[in-house]
């Protein structure tokens, strides 16, 4: 699903946050990328959903070039991708239906499908029965599962998470795990990036470990300890 070749990305001022990054992640597999803060994760992740372009080297996403991808065909490559964010970005003024609904009425998918998607994505997470309520009434943990709801919806073939459980308490980020983990059992290719190691211990999957943008280990789950 995922192939990086020989990946470097530089900003401004020359300083690099990838150097050489090489590493693959097959189809249906759940994949943690952790390291010290500026190791590089957050980057790795935006040049997967095309945020960012690499200075040098080769992406490959299901057998499509991403450092090949024209700026028209970006919007279509997203569709494919569900993405996490750490701090939801949900839109207060809207229902937690209408968040969860928002990728859907961009890619033009017919009111009644819209309906049963949603609905679906909601009762996957917990949460058909607050369809109605806005994000605001949720508490910290809720909002991060609508976010999760919205990313799935659109039934992407990689679900991308930044910190998804940065902000929530020890036992409500076991839950979301355990979603993510549950999604990658029906198929789908999920990528987190993560700097808390206790959590990834216990979830126990693979782990590919960064520093200054250098991969300096990649451990199966059977040797994460």
């Amino acid at each position: 699903m995922i192939c990086f070749d020989q990946v470097s990305k530089r900003y401004a001022g020359r300083h690099e946050a990838l150097s050489r990054l090489s590493f693959e992640v097959a189809e249906g597999e759940m994949t943690f990328v952790t390291g010290h803060s500026g190791a590089g994760k957050s980057t790795l992740l935006k040049l997967l959903g095309v945020i960012e372009r690499p200075s040098q080297g080769r992406i490959m996403l299901a057998g499509q070039s991403l450092t090949k991808v024209r700026r028209s065909g970006i919007p279509a490559l997203r569709r494919r991708i569900g993405m996490v964010f750490q701090d939801h970005r949900l839109l207060t003024d809207r229902s937690v239906f209408a968040n969860v609904e928002l990728p859907l009425v961009i890619a033009g998918v017919p009111l009644v499908e819209r309906r049963r998607r949603v609905r679906a994505a909601l009762e996957k997470v917990g949460l058909l029965n607050d369809e109605r309520q806005q994000p605001t009434v949720l508490s910290a943990g809720e909002q991060q599962r609508v976010g999760i709801a919205r990313a799935i919806v659109g039934r992407p073939m990689l679900l991308l998470a930044d910190e998804p459980t940065g902000n929530l308490d020890s036992q409500l980020a076991v839950q979301i795990m355990r979603l993510f983990v549950e999604f990658c059992q029906v198929g789908t290719t999920v990528l987190i990036a993560s700097h808390d190691l206790p959590l990834i211990k216990r979830i126990k999957q693979r782990v590919v470990v960064l520093d200054h943008g250098r991969l300096i280990a990649d451990l199966a789950a059977e040797e994460v300890l």
